[in-house]
C-alpha cells in the first residue's frame, strides 16, 4: 500500500499497524509523537491501529533545548 509518511511516499505492506511501520523504518518510539491524517495516535494504541491505502502519517521527534 501507498501512504504519505512525512511528505514523502512511502509503499509498505498492507495493513500493518503503526508499530509496525515504526519498527520496519527503524524509528526508535521514545520522544517521538506520532500523526494519523491529522490525529494524534497516542503511543498505547500504535499497535492497534492499522494503517491503510491514503494515510497521511506525520513522526515528530521531540527536541530539548533551551
Amino acid at each position: 500500500m501507498k501512504l504519505l509518511l512525512n511528505g514523502e511516499e512511502k509503499v509498505l505492506a498492507d495493513g500493518i499497524s503503526v508499530l509496525d511501520m515504526l519498527n520496519a523504518l527503524e524509528i526508535e518510539r521514545r520522544g517521538i509523537a506520532v500523526e494519523l491524517n491529522r490525529e494524534v495516535v497516542p503511543k498505547g494504541r500504535h499497535e492497534e491501529t492499522r494503517l491503510k491505502e491514503g494515510d497521511t502519517v506525520e513522526v515528530i521527534r521531540m527536541v530539548g533545548g533551551g
